[in-house]
């Protein structure tokens, strides 16, 4: 069952100036948001908070630590430090800090197929040896059989081109900047 399936109470409160929260209590999706807003302003919230809920409800059911460890194995690459969704990645599909070996997976993913989720994984566990898109890097990356393809989805979802999927924006380059590295 998706949360979209639930049923929705939309709580209002006078005391609420500008903040609008979810979360699911007993099969039901509380919304609270403040008084006065109108029913378009209410149904967007609704329809963004229950797409935050689903992507949450989602991701829990993914163990992308277990993923990275069987990826990391199979494709000779290193473990990360830590691997985590992110709610906070909204231009990127995922995100790598090679000096400290740290991945983020961004959590819009969760309802990707598991082959594009993997190479996600791949492409950040590549980053641990080769911090920039070199030559080198790519030699890594293509190492995941399904490259192009998983490269071709993401780049649908990113262009709007995916069904229910569009309205994604289009990701950055997948790499944070570290200080401790020169990328001249």
């Amino acid at each position: 069952m998706t949360v979209t399936d639930l049923p929705v109470r939309i709580i209002t409160s006078a005391r609420r100036k500008k903040t609008v929260s979810a979360r699911i209590v007993d099969d039901t999706i509380e919304i609270r948001m403040p008084e006065g807003l109108s029913h378009a302003e209410q149904q967007r919230h609704v329809r963004d908070l229950t797409k935050k809920l689903n992507r949450k409800r989602a991701s829990n059911t993914v163990d992308l630590a277990q993923r990275a460890k069987h990826l990391s194995k199979k494709y000779s690459l290193p473990l990360p430090t830590s691997i985590t969704w992110s709610a906070r990645q909204q231009k990127r599909w995922g995100s790598c800090t090679p000096s400290t070996g740290e991945i983020r997976i961004s959590d819009r993913m969760s309802e990707f197929p598991q082959w594009v989720v993997d190479y996600v994984i791949v492409h950040e566990l590549a980053h641990l040896v080769e911090p920039n898109h070199s030559p080198a890097f790519t030699a890594l990356e293509r190492r995941f059989p399904a490259c192009d393809k998983a490269e071709g989805f993401l780049m649908a979802v990113s262009l709007g081109h995916a069904g229910s999927l569009s309205g994604l924006p289009k990701p950055d380059p997948c790499i944070e900047p570290d200080p401790a590295i020169d990328l001249r």
